[in-house]
């Protein structure tokens, strides 16, 4: 979170986290595309062969008013291959919420659980964890043959119950609803923590 006193302005910071490949980058292009021009910010990729994104897509959304002031968010995707840990950590720095977009296929389970599993610890170094901050999990390719039994996912990837939808990425089935899911998540944090500090 950061607070910009000249404009009256906080800026939030969401990113969507998974594995390589999973629909993170695929998920940011729909919300960009579907967003009125005047909402948004410059669409910023980098790519390598390995994978769509090395460092993060960017772009603004503005809605409401948060403790008096207009909210920005910032959307982010980590790059999803294991060698580019360092990058994944340098974005996740000062993150108010995270989308793990899961692959539903079964080839895939291993690569989301390790990956769950670089979060919690990218979180714990962070002084955070994945029990009490604010996130949720899309279910993304669920069109795909060979896409996994929903409760096998949810068992062994929403071991703390957090909300969970289902998604197409490419065709924006499941995209907005997560989002608007983790932009009220994320609000909800920031004024619990703001009652707390004004109690204090």
């Amino acid at each position: 979170m950061f607070i910009n006193w000249a404009t009256n302005e906080i800026t939030l910071k969401i990113v969507y986290y998974g594995p390589g490949l999973s629909g993170k980058t695929t998920n940011l292009e729909f919300i960009y595309n579907q967003l009125d021009p005047a909402m948004r910010g410059d669409l910023i990729t980098l790519n390598t062969q390995e994978d769509r994104t090395l460092f993060f897509d960017f772009l603004k959304l503005e809605f409401g008013s948060i403790m008096g002031k207009k909210p920005r968010f910032n959307l982010y995707t980590v790059p999803g291959q294991v060698y580019y840990a360092k990058s994944r950590k340098l974005i996740l720095s000062g993150v108010d919420g995270i989308v793990f977009v899961a692959d539903t296929q079964k080839e895939r389970m291993g690569e989301n659980l390790n990956t769950l599993l670089d979060l919690e610890e990218n979180l714990i170094g962070m002084g955070r964890t994945l029990e009490s901050f604010p996130w949720v999990l899309q279910l993304n390719k669920v069109d795909l043959p060979n896409r996994e039994h929903n409760h096998i996912l949810t068992q062994k990837l929403n071991y703390f119950d957090v909300p969970q939808y289902e998604s197409i990425a490419p065709k924006g089935i499941g995209v907005f609803e997560t989002l608007k899911s983790i932009i009220n998540l994320v609000i909800a944090n920031v004024q619990k923590n703001s009652t707390q500090r004004n109690k204090t």
